[in-house]
This record gives structure tokens, sequence and C-alpha cells, in this order.
């Protein structure tokens, strides 16, 4: 069987070995590609991997590719803090009596059909089945209802204004037996409850005349013969996972590849950069002021300039990784010049003396001002004199070694566009000489965003 694939142009891509009935979708020079859904489909914004194996596939085409996933997402249920109601489309609610209840939150994040209609979707990928699995065979029946009201209303939109979506329903894949390394299940009856949600899946698939991947059953032989583990956990794909199941379901969506492209380290970065401008969009944090219960009054001083910059800095991304599959570098930072600039956002502190700005005390000025209790007494132990990074400290503790640790958050309260990335960090800094002042600095973890809090354990230390 010959599979033709759409863009720009009519292209063949080889002869395929599938059953005679095997469909696959064609890809359109400009398709806008939307992934929706819990656990699998979350943590493929991490890698990357998915959109790297597409993006070199049709390397002249202007796809645009955005996951909306989200680990707690079900069909029906898509609960989120900076929005009035958790429900994905009209009627969800009826397959929720438990969850009908007020959840308090509020908002005006947008709801899952505007944000397909604010991306113009052609083709959603949906991964769900993973976290419904829980409720096990008590929880099949209303997982179907759900799953067919899911579908009829997705297909009754037309989110890119001319014509209904191109759906495809994705499996959750196995559950890995890590039992012999980690404290986990064997997967076991993870594995018959996620086969029994598959199953279920496809029956609803081809009922609606919907495109189905099962991935349980071959990621299953995956993890039954690989020589490494595939999961971090048992349930979430490392990069090596995904590296595998990418190609997978790419195959299984749009057909076999033919030839293998000599530019996917540079697509790959590519992905990864507009992935991670994405995801400060779509998972932006502090969204309690962006668009939640703070958003008043001083939201809109800043914030829609914010999103609307990072939206332009993620269409140049996209044209950076067009680029990309035929070779070609771009030169970011220039081109994030030419965006919107940001507003000034006035302060409300307000000064005493017109025109005299606060003065900070440092150091043993700082330790000079401080009046304490009788009985106690205070020393400098380190300030951002002697170490800059220290700036914008959110927790200390010492450890069992005397070691003070630090974390920074020196890009509070988020990132802000156009900025180099965070760097926030975990310092440790450590008193050499025993006269009770640090002398040495070690950064245990940097790149960091906003490490609100840490804590040490004999595992290590858990951010």
């Amino acid at each position: 069987m010959f599979k033709q694939v759409v863009s720009g142009s009519l292209l063949l891509i080889g002869l395929l070995s599938c059953a005679p009935d095997q469909n696959y979708l064609q890809v359109h020079k400009d398709d806008h590609i939307v992934l929706i859904g819990n656990n699998l489909g979350s943590r493929m914004m991490n890698y990357g991997w998915f959109e790297t194996e597409l993006q070199l596939r049709y390397p002249d085409s202007t796809l645009i590719i955005r996951n909306m996933c989200d680990g707690g997402n079900m069909p029906g249920f898509n609960p989120h803090s900076g929005r009035d109601n958790p429900w994905a489309f009209p009627g969800a609610e009826q397959h929720y009596d438990e969850l009908g209840t007020n959840s308090g939150s509020e908002g005006h994040f947008e709801s899952p059909d505007q944000w397909l209609s604010r991306l113009e979707a052609d083709i959603i990928i949906a991964f769900f089945g993973f976290s419904e699995s829980y409720q096990g065979e008590a929880g099949l029946d209303r997982y179907k209802k759900e799953l067919k009201a899911f579908i009829s209303h997705t297909l009754s939109q037309k989110y890119h204004g001319h014509s209904p979506p191109r759906l495809v329903l994705v499996s959750p894949v196995a559950f890995e037996n890590l039992s012999d390394t980690y404290d986990l299940p064997d997967g076991t009856l993870e594995n018959l409850n996620l086969a029994l949600y598959t199953k279920a899946m496809q029956e609803v698939a081809l009922a609606h005349n919907v495109e189905f991947v099962d991935a349980f059953n071959p990621s299953k032989h995956w993890m039954e013969s690989s020589s490494q583990p595939l999961t971090i956990d048992g349930l979430q794909l490392n990069e090596y996972g995904y590296q595998q199941f990418s190609t997978f379901l790419a195959d299984q969506i749009f057909g076999k590849s033919k030839s293998p492209s000599p530019h996917r380290e540079l697509v790959h970065e590519a992905v990864q950069e507009k992935n991670w401008l994405w995801h400060n969009d779509f998972k932006i944090p502090n969204g309690v002021h962006v668009f939640g219960r703070r958003y008043n009054p001083f939201g809109p001083d800043n914030y829609p300039a914010e999103l609307a910059k990072i939206r332009e800095m993620t269409a140049i991304r996209d044209q950076a990784i067009w680029k990309a599959a035929k070779g070609e570098r771009t030169d970011l930072r220039s081109a994030d010049e030419q965006t919107s600039p940001l507003p000034v956002v006035k302060t409300n502190f307000e000064l005493k003396v017109e025109g005299a700005a606060p003065r900070y005390l440092y150091g043993t000025e700082a330790l000079a001002s401080i009046t304490t209790a009788p009985g106690y007494q205070i020393e400098l132990l380190a300030s951002e004199s002697e170490f800059p990074d220290l700036a914008n400290p959110v927790q200390l503790s010492f450890d069992n070694q005397g070691r003070l640790w630090v974390a920074t958050m020196p890009t509070y309260p988020h990132w802000r566009p156009g900025d180099p990335k965070p760097n926030d960090k975990i310092l440790i800094l450590t008193d050499e000489d025993h006269d009770g002042k640090a002398d040495k600095q070690i950064i245990f973890a940097d790149s960091l965003h906003l490490p609100t809090g840490f804590e040490i354990t004999h595992d290590g230390v858990f951010v």
C-alpha cells in the first residue's frame, strides 16, 4: 500500500507494510497540531522528540505544534485553579457527580475550547486512559460514556474555522516493573486496569470512526525486552522511552518515515527552545496574578503585555524550527529584539521624601542596626557583599555538617519575557576555617525557576 502525505504538494513517502485497511492522517503544509490529555502527553513536552520527528518528516511544511496536556486532565474534567469551572466542554459535569461541587477556583484562564480555537487546531492527538484507569473496572462504563461525549463535542467544533479537527485517541503505555530496583509496585494490577481502559478506548474509537493508537501492548513488549529502563518510576517514560515512543507514535499516526534527516539535533534544540516559551505561556508561573483571583488590581498593568510578548517570541521559534529542518540556525537574540517592548510598571512604594530612594543595609552595617532581646546574639555568616549569588534568598537550612543551604530566586515572581532565562540557584555556604564566617560557596543546582523550597534528607535534597 502506498501512502501519500500532503506537504505543499503530494509527496510519496514509501511502501508501507500494514494491514489493508490501515489509514494514516495526511499532513498539510500549514497544519496546526495540538496534543491534549494527561500523563503520557504531559511529559512529552519535556523531551520534544515527537515534535522533532514530525518537523523532520515534513521539512517543507510550516507545522505549528502545541502541547496542552496536564497530568490530571480527563476527557471532560480539566481542573484549573485559574478558571471558574473545571469542565472541558458543556455537559461534561454529568459524568462527575462527586466532582460537581464548587472547588472555589477563580479566574479567566481560557477553557479548552477557547485555547483550541486560539491555536486553530487542525489535528488533535488526545492522550487519555491513564489517570482514569485508577478507577478500575468499576469506572469503565462512566469512562466510555465520557469519552463518547468528548468525541462528539470535539468533532462538532471548527477550531480553525473551516472544518472539524482530525482526532486521534492514544492509549496509555504499560506500567514497567522496576520493583527490583525501587520500592514500587510490580505493575500487575496497574497493567490489568490499563489493558481494560485501552480496550475500552479502542471500542469507543471504532464505534465513532476515530483513529486510535494502542500504545499499551507495544510498550509492554518494549519494557519486557529492553536492556535498560524506559521509565523513571514505572509509569512515566524517561528520555530513552520517549525517543522510542515518539517514533512509534509518528509511524502509527502518519505512516513510516523513509529516510533519516541530518538535522535532528538542530531541530530538537529548536523544538526545546520553543517548548520552553510555550510552557511559560500555557503554564505561566504566578498564574494567580496573571489570570487568577489576584489579577485585580495589579495584573492588568503588565501581564497582558507579557503574554503578548511571549507569544511573539514563540512564533519566532516556530520559524526557527522550520529553518532548522533545512539545516539553518536562527539568531534568536536579534529576532527577539524586534518584539514588542514591555510597558514600564510603576512601583506602589511611596517614598517618604520625594527623590530619596530607600537604602539597603548590608553586612556589619545591618548587624549594627539590629536590637536583640536580652540573652540573644546575632552573628554575620554571609551576605550578598561577599556572595552576590545570595540575592533574593527564599529559604535556608543548615545540614548536619554545619553547612548553610540557601535557595535563591532572583527571577521572582517569575521570568520576565526578554530577560535572560532564569538562573535561580541552590547554594551551599561552608565555613572552611571555622571562624564563624562562610568563606566558600558551592552551587548545588542552577538554571532553576522559582525553587520555593527544599528539604534535606538521607536520600538527597528534594527541591
